[in-house]
């Protein structure tokens, strides 16, 4: 997750250490009780089944009119899915479109506030796999009552299939369809352009540098991302994993190092002069380049916007329709 401060938080959890009252039971009961509002949406599908990327089952038995969002990704899924006036409730990172930054914060950097949760009457919360969202805290809203559905993609076509699955989930499987399609169509021709480049250099994405330096997991989307743009990913020890000793990633010489954390004020002279990296092949032939790190890592409808970033920051020659403009990023904090 992506929280704005100088440097960048490391690939970890959204708040942890959450703890929930013995009131919540009765503040639950309450606030499903309150009458809401009946919005025009697909209807008719409902009710439906869900099975979530964790394998839990969940029955939505009518429209979702009151969705809490635990990830910026998912926030971001529902405003595209034109079902953003439905979201009552987001994280404290969400920053696309701008209105969601104006969603009360019920996911912070420290912890998952139930009583918030609680208190908005969802009827259907949308929280992120691998612990990202607290297994507890999902534990206990299912305890509550609460419908959960929790997504986690592995994989540029999970992050596909997870658009649809939310789409199917709040009403908008038509709109998901098509978004996904359209998203398809653009990852393909990106692709497609970087594998006629004719080379796939080792390449480490940089995903934080502070307190240690962070990395793609292996069998990750964003490990996928790297090899749809044209690169070898270098990648952690392990799927949980996101932090990468020193002497790892120079036994592994990178021959193109990308700055995902260049929005906090990391810039590639920064990389170029540290310490023991001097014998890098990507920091003696000047490639380490920045990128604009959130539609690249997000999980979200901006997928393929950060594939076509990636691909150029690994092949800088890359020629292909609707590139997008430069980085302008890295400003020292």
């Amino acid at each position: 997750m992506i929280q704005a401060r100088s440097n960048p938080p490391t690939p970890g959890r959204i708040a942890r250490g959450s703890r929930v009252s013995v009131a919540l039971a009765a503040l639950l009961a309450t606030s499903l009780a309150a009458a809401m509002p009946v919005l025009a949406a697909d209807e008719a599908a409902f009710p439906v089944t869900i099975v979530d990327d964790e394998g839990t089952e969940t029955v939505l038995r009518t429209l979702p009119e009151r969705i809490v969002s635990l990830s910026p990704a998912n926030t971001e899924i529902v405003f595209t899915l034109g079902a953003g006036d439905r979201l009552v409730g987001g994280t404290d990172f969400d920053d696309y479109p701008p209105e969601a930054a104006a969603l009360p914060d019920v996911a912070t950097f420290t912890g998952v506030v139930m009583e918030q949760v609680v208190g908005l009457q969802p009827d259907l919360v949308l929280a992120a796999g691998n612990d990202f969202t607290p297994d507890d805290d999902i534990a206990r809203m299912r305890e509550l009552g609460l419908p959960v559905v929790v997504v986690y993609a592995e994989s540029v076509d999970e992050v596909l299939a997870d658009i649809e699955l939310i789409g199917r989930a709040i009403g908008e499987a038509d709109a998901a369809t098509s978004i996904t399609a359209s998203m398809a169509d653009r990852l393909e021709e990106v692709s497609t352009a970087a594998e006629a480049m004719g080379s796939r250099p080792r390449t480490f994405y940089q995903l934080g540098s502070e307190p240690e330096i962070y990395g793609p997991a292996p069998d990750s989307f964003i490990a996928d991302m790297i090899e749809l743009a044209g690169g070898t990913p270098i990648t952690t020890s392990d799927p949980a994993v996101f932090s990468i000793p020193l002497e790892t990633l120079i036994s592994a010489d990178p021959e193109v190092i990308v700055v995902g954390d260049a929005n906090y004020g990391v810039c590639p002279a920064d990389v170029m002069s540290r310490p023991g990296w001097s014998g890098i092949t990507a920091v003696k032939e000047g490639a380490v380049r920045a990128v604009d790190d959130i539609p690249v890592t997000r999980p979200g409808p901006r997928l393929a916007e950060g594939l076509a970033s990636l691909a150029r920051a690994i092949h800088p020659d890359i020629d292909f329709a609707d590139l997008p403009p430069d980085f302008a990023g890295c400003a020292p904090s």
